[in-house]
């Protein structure tokens, strides 16, 4: 079964303090077999690049008010007269706050939300599917659903 990508690599800022921010290569992905995430990969200083996955719905929201809790919170504001979308993201291996420009990444959204329209996400999964052919009964089953106890009566009238 073929599955529809939709990728999107842009620089977003690691902001270190309100003076200091470093430029860091991302890729945005999101994956229609995997229809409520997105995947942010971040190329930072090191061998292997730094995975984050959370909620679509929680990116689209943030892109225009603030939302989140806990490990990702997300939100837009203005910084030097443009749109940008900061992205806080809290692990046990540290905390980091990002910029993203709002324009990029409101229009890999939007290609998201063409491949999986928002409330049909879980059609992508094919639950319905999985979940007959689970219950389907087979020839083997029928020995399961046999009784298993003899009969207390005789059938030759013993």
């Amino acid at each position: 079964m073929h599955h529809t990508v939709v990728e999107r690599e842009l620089e977003l800022k690691l902001i270190l303090s309100p003076e200091r921010s470093i430029p860091v290569p991302a890729l945005l992905s999101y994956r229609a077999d995997d229809p409520f995430a997105v995947h942010v990969a971040f190329h930072i200083n090191s061998e292997q690049p730094v995975h984050w996955t959370f909620a679509r719905e929680l990116l689209v929201e943030g892109v225009f008010r603030p939302c989140g809790h806990g490990d990702v919170r997300v939100w837009p504001t203005k910084v030097e007269g443009r749109g940008v979308v900061l992205m806080a993201l809290s692990s046990p291996g540290g905390d980091a706050l990002l910029e993203a420009p709002a324009a990029q990444v409101s229009a890999w959204l939007e290609r998201t939300l063409r491949v999986v329209p928002p409330g049909t996400e879980a059609e992508q999964l094919g639950l319905d599917e999985g979940l007959a052919e689970l219950f389907t009964p087979t020839p083997a089953d029928d020995l399961w659903l046999r009784d298993p106890w003899l009969s207390d009566e005789s059938k030759d009238g013993e």
